[in-house]
């Protein structure tokens, strides 16, 4: 039986990020390819058949296919400097699971399959959760497939370069018919459980939560040459934009609003920019709450415009509203488990974009940190082993 703790250290060496930190593997580069033919092979030492879907995703069969199946798993993708668990964790522990249920002699009585979904993170295309989106339908094919990474590659062309038919991505009601029940397994975002004493916990709900780019449009001229009152800079109205995420964030109870990527063009030292992008990702409780902190930030921004004579558009690249997961499988989970916690979440998942389809759970693995999408990201090793053994537990139940 491989450890879920030894199936990490087979791969922390794909995908170090020198420049940022920690790890950059995006969807369908050739880091994340790497980690695909990875998991492939160690689904194949287990004797689980293993099978790509039209949007990109991997399914690893133990037994026959079929419809109603158990299905666990994660994603290998990840943010820009991201840590090594965010995603790894649930897809190795579901690797251990299965390992774990063998030895015990166990024979699913229903199909079992664990799935590797594409671009969850949207690092590189910009849509989170993009594998199980297409899959459920929650996203357009046609825009999907325009979509390009900072370098111009379309997710066409990348999905091709892959071996996967760029024309067939889109709903698959085959998949979503196998799928009885989703759990996913996943590293804490956050530090409710190192409060609680507590190595596991069952997951609530996922805040609302949305990206959208701002796109600030002036005038480009010459950094020396150019008066300050003969500026049309959009940059001045970006940073105040920016500033106006904490004060719009502040103003709704329990909400977030975080401006993690900017980027001006034409880029250089001495120049003013003719245009600034710039991404927002706002949460809150509910969709009311969360498109008040985008309504505000809209208008502070366009404040800012005014003065600088500047102009904006805003343009929604995802959004999700608030999901409560399914309370009979949550609450069946937490009692098989011996009643361990239950935790909201801000973070979203694959999990929660396949809850309007499917029952779905979630499992959350402690973290002593509390830091996540950063290097410093951990788990302690038993506390991953406790994960592998929840999720066989559950696994096993749901199956059996």
């Amino acid at each position: 039986m491989s450890t879920a703790v030894e199936l990490l250290a087979a791969i922390e060496g794909v995908g170090r990020d020198a420049k940022r930190g920690g790890y950059s593997r995006h969807g369908f580069d050739r880091v994340e390819l790497e980690l695909r033919e990875w998991f492939v092979g160690e689904a194949g030492r287990r004797g689980l058949a293993v099978e790509g879907d039209r949007n990109g995703n991997l399914w690893a069969w133990w037994g026959e296919p079929g419809v109603g199946a158990v299905v666990t798993g994660s994603h290998l993708d990840s943010v820009p400097g991201g840590g090594a668990f965010d995603g790894p964790l649930g897809v190795v522990s579901a690797l251990s699971a299965v390992d774990m249920l063998r030895e015990r002699g166990f024979a699913p009585a229903k199909p079992l399959a664990l799935v590797v979904f594409a671009e969850e993170e949207g690092g590189r295309f910009g849509v989170p959760c993009l594998g199980s989106r297409l899959l459920s339908g929650a996203v357009d094919p046609e825009v999907a497939r325009g979509l390009r990474d900072p370098d111009g590659v379309t997710l066409a062309e990348a999905v091709a370069g892959a071996g996967f038919d760029p024309a067939r991505l889109g709903r698959d009601d085959d998949a979503l018919a196998a799928i009885g029940t989703f759990v996913e397994l996943h590293v804490e975002q956050g530090r409710g459980l190192i409060d609680l004493g507590a190595p596991v916990a069952v997951a609530s709900s996922i805040l609302a939560h949305g990206r959208w780019r701002f796109r600030f449009t002036g005038e480009g001229n010459h950094a020396g040459a150019t008066l300050l009152g003969d500026r049309h800079d959009p940059m001045v109205p970006a940073a105040e934009m920016v500033l106006a995420t904490r004060i719009a964030a502040s103003e709704v109870d329990d909400a977030r609003a975080t401006v993690g990527r900017l980027v001006p063009n034409p880029g250089g030292t001495n120049v003013i920019p003719s245009s600034v992008d710039v991404w927002l990702d706002a949460r809150g409780p509910d969709d009311a709450s969360t498109r008040r902190v985008l309504g505000r930030i809209q208008e502070l921004a366009n404040d800012a415009v005014e003065r600088e004579g500047c102009a904006l558009t805003v343009t929604e690249e995802s959004y999700g509203d608030t999901v409560h997961f399914d309370a009979g499988l949550r609450d069946r989970i937490a009692a098989a488990l011996g009643g361990i916690p239950t935790l909201p979440t801000g973070a979203g998942h694959d999990a929660g974009v396949l809850a309007a389809q499917v029952p779905t759970a979630m499992l959350f693995v402690r973290n002593p940190t509390g830091v996540s999408h950063a290097p410093e990201e951990y788990a302690e090793p038993e506390d991953c082993e406790s994960g592998v053994t929840a999720l066989a537990a559950v696994l096993g139940q749901l199956a059996g």
